[in-house]
């Protein structure tokens, strides 16, 4: 099983390197169960614009190769049926605003648990990428009413909020990192007891959990937050 974690960006000069092993791992999974190309579940959760923000990843990961897409695209409010990851060989979560995907996606997250433990790859794309672990940051901008992060970031919420999310993994994720600043927020929910730590992914860049060491494919790179004596610590690796 692997579990890749997109922080989100659209250069598509990054495309393929971010998507490629996704693809490829869940081609092998298409092969052995007798199918020409892989059939990839795509989930997207928006409000106006879902089969827009799909049609977008399914040009994103077509990037690295040829494959069925079998979309899912709902309003927030709505919530993705079990038939949105039947019969596929990989499962593309999207991104958008972290609550409404959580609440969207938790009336199947004992399913897509069960199918990533039987093999199946996960590729989270920002919101996607975040509530892929057990304990989630969903948003939020401020921590006892001071900011610690900004709050074009926050997703609608204030303090920030950590939330059981699917459970693929046992560490937080952010993403966005460099780009949104959003490493903050992670140092804070670290230091404050709230996590015991976590990974922040940059844009065009994606960390993929599997077997094995951890690996990083794209653009940028992965932040590593842990809590230590006197304080938090932090770190760096890329691809």
């Amino acid at each position: 099983m692997s579990v890749h974690l997109v922080g989100g960006g659209w250069n598509p000069g990054a495309f393929a390197d971010v998507f490629g092993p996704f693809l490829a791992e869940a081609g092998r999974r298409a092969e052995a169960a007798g199918r020409a190309e892989p059939r990839i579940a795509i989930i997207a959760v928006r409000d106006g614009d879902a089969a827009e923000h799909a049609a977008n990843l399914v040009e994103a990961v077509a990037a690295a190769g040829a494959f069925e897409p079998k979309v899912t695209a709902v309003a927030h409010g709505d919530t993705a049926a079990l038939t949105a990851v039947s019969e596929v060989d990989g499962i593309v979560v999207g991104g958008g605003l972290t609550p409404a995907y959580l609440a969207a996606v938790a009336p199947i997250a004992g399913e897509i648990r069960r199918q990533v433990a039987a093999g199946i790859p996960y590729l989270g794309f920002s919101a996607g990428a975040m509530i892929a672990a057990e304990r989630a940051l969903i948003g939020g901008w401020r921590m006892g009413g001071v900011e610690v992060s900004a709050e074009h970031a926050a997703e609608g919420l204030d303090e920030i909020t950590i939330e059981p999310g699917i459970g693929l993994l046992d560490v937080t994720v952010e993403v966005h990192a460099a780009q949104w600043g959003t490493l903050s927020r992670l140092v804070a929910a670290t230091e404050a007891g709230l996590i015991d730590g976590g990974l922040a992914v940059d844009e065009n860049t994606a960390l993929v959990v599997g077997e094995g060491a951890l690996s990083v494919v794209g653009a940028g790179s992965v932040w590593r937050v842990s809590q230590s004596d006197g304080g938090v610590l932090v770190s760096t690796f890329g691809a």
